[in-house]
Parts: C-alpha cells; sequence; structure tokens
C-alpha cells in the first residue's frame, strides 16, 4: 500500500491526501515532523536528503517534493479511479501544460509571496516581526490571490477551465491558507464562489478547508 510519510496539519502533506482522496487510492499514514517524528533522523534523511515532509513509498520507489508526487500519483492511478480521472490531469498535452503551468506557479510565485506575513501572523516567529515587512508581504500575497480572482473571472469555474483538476488541489490549498492568515481580505466574489463550489467535494472538505493554514 502505498506510504505517506507527514503530519496532515501541513499544506504540503494535505496536498497529497487530496489527491489520493480524488483517486480514491488508498493510503497509509506516517506522522512526521514538528511534534511528531523528527525528519532529521538518518532513516528520514536517507528518503528525503531535505528533511522536508511529505514524502512517499509506493512500493520500491521513493519519492519526495509534493507537486511532483501529486503529478505522479495522477498520473500512475489515474487511468484506475472511479470515473476515469482524465479531467484530473489531462494527457493532452496543451491541457496538462496549462494545468502544470498554475501548479508551478503556486510553488515558484504564490508560496514566495506569502513567506513573510505567513510566518509573522501564524507563526509568530520572532526573526519576521518587522511591520512594514509585514505589510509588503500581505500586499505582495493579496495581489497574487487578484490573479487568481482573474482567473476564475475568465474560466467561471475552476482554474484551469469548466472542469476541477490538478492544479486546483494546491490553488485551493493556498486560498485556504490566505483566509485563514490574520490580515485584511479582500473582497474576491470569484474566488468566494470557488470555494464554495469545491465545498461539494469530500476530499475538500475533508483535506482543504479545515481550518488550517
Amino acid at each position: 500500500m502505498l506510504q505517506i510519510l507527514g503530519k496532515t496539519t501541513s499544506i504540503n502533506v494535505r496536498k497529497v491526501l487530496w489527491t489520493c482522496a480524488e483517486l480514491a487510492l488508498p493510503f497509509e499514514q506516517q506522522d512526521w515532523g514538528s511534534g511528531f517524528r523528527s525528519t532529521t533522523v538518518p532513516e528520514f534523511l536517507a528518503l528525503n536528503p531535505n528533511g522536508m515532509v511529505p514524502v512517499i513509498r509506493d512500493g520500491e520507489f521513493v519519492l519526495w517534493e509534493s507537486n511532483s508526487i501529486i503529478r505522479y500519483l495522477a498520473g500512475r492511478y489515474g487511468d484506475e479511479a472511479p470515473n476515469a480521472a482524465e479531467a484530473l490531469y489531462p494527457r493532452d498535452p496543451v491541457a496538462r501544460a496549462r494545468c502544470d503551468q498554475w501548479i508551478d506557479w503556486q510553488a515558484s510565485e504564490l508560496n514566495r509571496s506569502w513567506s513573510y506575513a505567513f510566518l509573522a501572523l501564524v507563526r509568530h516567529s520572532p526573526a519576521h516581526q518587522d511591520r512594514e515587512l509585514i505589510a509588503q508581504s500581505a500586499a505582495n500575497w493579496t495581489r497574487h490571490v487578484a490573479m487568481i480572482e482573474r482567473q476564475l473571472e475568465k474560466t467561471g469555474a475552476f482554474v484551469t477551465g469548466q472542469a476541477f483538476s490538478l492544479a486546483d488541489i494546491p490553488i485551493a490549498l493556498s486560498i485556504n491558507r490566505w483566509l485563514e492568515t490574520p490580515l485584511r481580505h479582500a473582497e474576491f466574489p470569484a474566488v468566494a464562489a470557488y470555494m464554495q463550489r469545491l465545498g461539494e467535494r469530500e476530499a475538500y472538505r475533508r483535506y482543504c478547508r479545515n481550518g488550517t493554514p
């Protein structure tokens, strides 16, 4: 059985858990990370030298980096899932590229925008308490959410179009983090409608809007 190493409160672990739920893929989860088993022990570092969660073990195959993991799972098990998961991670090169674009943007741009504000306001890091830098980070974070708002205005449904896709998993988790962080939130009607639309999915309710930023 697929093994997922990482604590449920981790946003990146929840990407993997949500993907498994969409694929109806059984798994065994082991809690690793702050508050649980240390990721700095040799046993874990042998799996991921970065000492970060999540890590998966699929038989003899070991993989780290959350976005790589969800792509692998959708590609490996999508055809076996109920109601075929073609839309989840399309085979068509153009449709797949659109999906990958938003997954990569979440990791490279959106994640960087929130770093300082999140560490200050949620993690209460003593090293991240400069008010000016907090304000700059919060404004940059909101600017990136505004980009999602404009994309959702175009599609009228999900990030890449009318169908739910793999890209919606990291994007929705990022929006949840923005909503759950105590800062001034601009009104984004398309984003609000999107999150409500996602609320119809059991996997979303279980692993995204659960009150854990």
